[in-house]
């Protein structure tokens, strides 16, 4: 993997969908108030002026100053990186990690890529789901691999049903990954575990506390963290051994930090021949 990741050869695939102003895939939306150059020169004038220096906007060349943009954003919008201090305070018994103590090492390593599309929305994917899309690669996880998730939910980004046509992982599920050495886990979804609506539903007809969150708050018991809101699995290669780094931005005791998960592959390699 080393070498792939240094070679001018590799191809790189964007796995992340970035922050947008207000999109109706995000509950919670961010809001991205832009700057042209004029304003810039106008603002930019502003501070000189506040430091004591006589400067206009019309004395920047051609009137320009800088572009810039001001936003109010969660770090779970867009494509983010999951702490387990997302999930509780604790796991098993230790204090739980936040973004910024989460190791680079956990972050890049070869990606396997279990395909769930032919499941329905609001289902979720059991220990035996995941045995079985295994076998069917022929492959047997080991420690530092990065699972993904693919549910295809991300041919729905921008609409509405982004939120709720997908399935989600369930806690056994969860753990079986994590026992085996997995550190990261994908999804394409906007979720990790099913829809909110669906988990609703469950617990009012239900009662069971274990409906509300469950994949989520297996981050209590067993160490890990999850990338939501991933892209373009389809446009890989292959499904194993794909080199992937996934480093997400640091906030002081964050709950999670924005990520741009990127493949390296082979510059010959194309989605057909997965």
């Amino acid at each position: 993997m080393s070498e792939l990741l240094t070679s001018d050869d590799a191809a790189l695939i964007d796995l992340s969908i970035g922050l947008e102003d207000g999109p109706p895939s995000e509950p919670m939306p961010p809001s991205i108030d832009a700057f042209d150059h004029e304003v810039g020169a106008e603002r930019l004038a502003e501070n000189l002026r506040e430091l004591g220096h006589d400067v206009d906007a019309e004395d920047f060349p051609a009137g320009m100053g800088l572009a810039w943009e001001d936003l109010e954003v969660i770090p779970h919008a867009g494509t983010h990186l999951d702490a387990p201090w997302h999930y509780g305070p604790e796991v098993d018994g230790e204090p739980a990690k936040t973004i910024e103590e989460i190791p680079l090492e956990w972050c890049r390593g070869n990606a396997v890529v279990l395909d769930f599309r032919w499941m329905d929305p609001g289902e979720e994917i059991g220990v035996a789901d995941l045995e079985e899309a295994l076998a069917a690669l022929e492959h047997d996880l080991s420690p530092g691999e990065i699972v993904l998730i693919q549910t295809g939910a991300d041919e729905l980004w921008g609409t509405p049903e982004y939120l709720t046509q997908f399935p989600g992982m369930s806690a056994e599920g969860t753990k079986f990954l994590v026992e085996r050495g997995v550190k990261v886990i994908g999804t394409d979804a906007y979720g990790f575990d099913k829809p909110f609506a669906e988990m609703g539903r469950r617990y009012v007809d239900s009662g069971d506390e274990s409906e509300l969150w469950p994949a989520h708050f297996a981050g209590r018991e067993v160490e890990y963290c999850q990338i939501e809101k991933m892209a373009n699995l389809d446009a890989l290669p292959r499904r194993t051994e794909v080199p992937i780094v996934a480093f997400p931005i640091k906030i002081e005791g964050g709950s999670a930090g924005w990520v741009r998960p990127v493949a390296f592959v082979e510059e010959h390699e194309t989605a057909g021949e997965a």
